[in-house]
C-alpha cells in the first residue's frame, strides 16, 4: 500500500469509527496485533482496548466530529492533525456529565503494513478539555 491508501486508511478511522461510533471497522483497519502506545489510563493497548477507548470517548461526547485538518502519509506512516468538537454528556474519566462543549487539538501517528494499523501513537489536549469543562483552573484565572 501507498500513501494515498494509508490516508484513505487513516480518514476511514476519523469518519467510521471516531465520528459514527463503528466500533466494529476496527476489526478491518486493526491488525490483529495492533499497539496503541498510549491507550487511555485503564485501557489495553491492543485492539480490544481501542474499541473500549472509542466507546469511553463516545458516550462522554456523544456528538463527537473531528475535523481532519492535516494529512501527512509517508511510506508506512500517516500522521494526521485533528480537531475535534463535542458536548460532554456522559461520565468522562470519572467527572459527571456537564452539557458543555469543548474543541480540542490531537495528534494521530499511525504504522500500517499490509493494510491494517498495526501500531499508533496519539496526543490530544487532555488539560484543554478538563479546563473547558471547569475541572481545572489555568494559572492566573481569576487572581
Amino acid at each position: 500500500m501507498g500513501a494515498p491508501e494509508n490516508e484513505a486508511l487513516a480518514r476511514r478511522l476519523m469518519t467510521e469509527v471516531w465520528d459514527k461510533g463503528d466500533v466494529k471497522v476496527l476489526d478491518e483497519i486493526l491488525a490483529p496485533t495492533y499497539v496503541d502506545h498510549n491507550p487511555p489510563p485503564g485501557v489495553p493497548s491492543d485492539r480490544e482496548g481501542a474499541k473500549q477507548a472509542v466507546t469511553i470517548f463516545r458516550t462522554a461526547f456523544p456528538d463527537l466530529k473531528n475535523t481532519v485538518e492535516d494529512v501527512i502519509a509517508v511510506g508506512d506512516k500517516v500522521v494526521m492533525r485533528i480537531t475535534a468538537r463535542g458536548t460532554h454528556k456522559g461520565e468522562f474519566q470519572g467527572i459527571p456529565s456537564t452539557g458543555k462543549p469543548v474543541t480540542f487539538e490531537g495528534v494521530f501517528i499511525g504504522r500500517v503494513a499490509s493494510g491494517k494499523f498495526v501500531e499508533s501513537w496519539e496526543q490530544f489536549d487532555a488539560l484543554g478539555v478538563l479546563t473547558q469543562l471547569g475541572i481545572v483552573t489555568p494559572p492566573g484565572a481569576g487572581a
